[in-house]
């Protein structure tokens, strides 16, 4: 995968809004680009983030990595190292990708029209989030996230459960999950679809033949999956196309799923990797 510096592409550490800062990479493309905001796994803006986000300047999009755990005061190192856990708060999510949003539409090399987010992992959740309380964002964008365990229910930090949020939802929809998930189970993709089509939400969910969770993040090798990796990028910028062009009719509910698993899946023997 690209590295923070790329050929052409101007990333930078920025702040917006309150003060929330952000990885931003800006494409060589002149004129007004598209713009993606790309949320991070539960390490924080580590490598991996900003070259995802590198990734999104060089395929001609204004690519913004938030860093969602600005409030944290602990120990970033034992976060880097997944050691602990940051919970957030939807309503200070909402307050700082709201900032987020109007910061890029800002921007002279943004077009304002056109703004996607995709969550990873851990913020999955809150890429939906925004997409159920936006209503000016062109699509919205998972990669194995906001469908296993607890987001189906409630606590202080989630007072909606993601079926709620869906039914929310103004933009269509990709969800990316993978058979060798050991957090999301196929059972778990599912039912987010099955939410999805309840609320008639257009969406596009894939599922990929033993990948499992994180097998985006080349960093790890252990969960790395080139091939899933690759393909998975492919649908995402292909979806980002479609959905920043004319190929997605707002006037209509579209559904795509597809699927690649064995008939002896059993989940209670999928792993977590690292």
């Amino acid at each position: 995968m690209a590295r923070e510096t790329s050929p052409g592409i101007r990333s930078s550490t920025v702040q917006f809004g309150s003060g929330v800062p952000a990885f931003r990479a800006l494409p060589r493309a002149k004129g007004r680009r598209p713009a993606v905001i790309l949320l991070h796994e539960r390490y924080g803006v580590v490598q991996h983030t900003k070259d995802l986000t590198v990734k999104l300047a060089q395929a001609g999009y204004v690519g913004l990595a938030p860093d969602l755990f600005h409030r944290f005061a602990g120990d970033r190192r034992a976060l880097v190292r997944g050691d602990v856990r940051v919970e957030m708060r939807d309503s200070e999510v909402l307050q700082d990708l709201g900032e987020a949003v109007e910061y890029l539409k800002g921007l002279h090399v943004v077009d304002p029209s056109r703004v996607a987010v995709v969550g990873i992992c851990q913020t999955g959740r809150q890429a939906v989030l925004l997409g159920a309380y936006r209503k000016d964002l062109s699509s919205c964008v998972v990669f194995f996230g906001a469908a296993g365990g607890k987001e189906w229910t409630t606590d202080e930090f989630r007072p909606e459960p993601i079926e709620d949020l869906m039914g929310k939802l103004s933009c269509p929809v990709l969800g990316v999950f993978g058979e060798a998930d050991h957090i999301i189970s196929i059972d778990d993709v599912l039912r987010f679809r099955g939410c999805l089509e309840r609320h008639k939400k257009s969406y596009h969910v894939r599922l990929y033949r033993d990948a499992p969770h994180g097998w985006l993040n080349d960093t790890m090798p252990g969960r790395y999956r080139k091939e899933q990796a690759r393909e998975s990028w492919k649908l995402f910028l292909s979806f980002l196309k479609k959905t920043f062009g004319s190929g997605w009719d707002r006037d209509r509910v579209a559904w795509t799923f597809e699927s690649d698993f064995s008939p002896e899946y059993d989940f209670k023997k999928n792993v977590r990797l690292e």
